[in-house]
């Protein structure tokens, strides 16, 4: 499944909901409670001298007005998921995560 898909199952919306957005261009409108992805990172794993492993990190950032959403429970639940921060800005509550997909 896509991390797209993954997004959009926990807003309880469809996979090409306009509340999720990879790395969205600053002239979009953000519509919310919303997500917003983007790579982070591409760690690999190495092994015998050569490269066994790599896969992806994310930076997820849920976007809602109500500091309680019950988005963050989801999201903290996907297995490869570590919660890096919270933060207020223009009156809207950011949490911030890391997820390994």
């Amino acid at each position: 499944m896509k991390l797209k898909q993954i997004m959009a199952a926990v807003l309880g919306r469809d996979p090409g909901s306009d509340h999720v957005y990879f790395q969205p261009p600053e002239n979009i409108r953000l519509k919310y409670p919303a997500i917003i992805y983007s790579r982070n990172n591409m760690p690999r794993i190495h092994a015998d001298n050569s490269v066994y492993g790599m896969g992806i990190e994310y930076s997820v950032i849920v976007i809602d007005p109500n500091p309680e959403s019950l988005l963050l429970k989801p999201i903290a639940s996907i297995p490869t998921c570590r919660f890096d921060r919270h933060y207020v800005a223009d009156n809207l509550n950011h949490d911030v995560f890391t997820i390994h997909y």
